[in-house]
Formats: C-alpha cells, sequence, structure tokens
C-alpha cells in the first residue's frame, strides 16, 4: 500500500500519524484504515512524500486483515483505550508508541519503522 499525505495537522490526535519528530499528518486513501495490531502483518517504509507506505512484515493470508503497530511510525502515543483490543496472542495490552516497545520488541521490528524514531531514542 502507498501512503499519501491527505493534509498537515497542527496537533497529533487519534487519526494522526508521526512523519518526522515534530510533525503529525493525516494519512488520505485506504492507509488510514489499517488498523493496530501487537502481532502485525506489515511494517512501515517513508516514502519520498514524507508518507507511510505498507511492507509486508510476514505472509498474509487471503482474507487475512492486514494490520501494523501504530508504534513503527509513532514515538508516543496517549489517544487509545486500555486495554489493547487487537485480541493477538503476543498483545502487549496497550496501545504505546515507540518510547514503550521492549528492545526486543525494537529488534524484531528493525527494518520496518520509521526512521526518526531511531532518532528520537538517541536523543
Amino acid at each position: 500500500m502507498v501512503g499519501v499525505i491527505e493534509k498537515e495537522l497542527k496537533a497529533n490526535h487519534s487519526h494522526a500519524s508521526q512523519v518526522s519528530a515534530s510533525r503529525h499528518v493525516q494519512h488520505g486513501g485506504l492507509i488510514s484504515k489499517v488498523n493496530h495490531s501487537c502481532s502485525p502483518s506489515c511494517g512501515i517504509a517513508v516514502n519520498k512524500s514524507g508518507a507511510h507506505d505498507f511492507i509486508a512484515f510476514r505472509s498474509i493470508d487471503k482474507g487475512e486483515e492486514i494490520t501494523f503497530d501504530y508504534a513503527m511510525r509513532n514515538y508516543s502515543i496517549e489517544f487509545f483505550p486500555n486495554p489493547c483490543l487487537c485480541g493477538e496472542l503476543e498483545c502487549r495490552k496497550s496501545v504505546n508508541g515507540w518510547k514503550g516497545l521492549s528492545s526486543i520488541k525494537k529488534l524484531e521490528y528493525n527494518g520496518f519503522i520509521a526512521p526518526y524514531l531511531l532518532e528520537m531514542d538517541r536523543n
């Protein structure tokens, strides 16, 4: 799935996508309809426009929902209810951002996250 930025946002909110350390946008098209999972089928790559493309993280079965972990693009997340509702066996029980992931999960997602998250970790 190829991402397209629909509009710039003045602040973070539940449908915002973080695209840099200080910038949030709203994606257009189907990208904005993809749900969170603690055991996702996709990761993300940042395209030339700064939007997020979805890249298969593992095999996706016919009829399976395409999902990604919101922590692959957002450093912190404060807008989702607890507990997480993904229903996965590996569920973390809350939808948290990159800064709240374990070091093991961060290594598992290597190559499938927004690069600004690694920069934010270093600062």
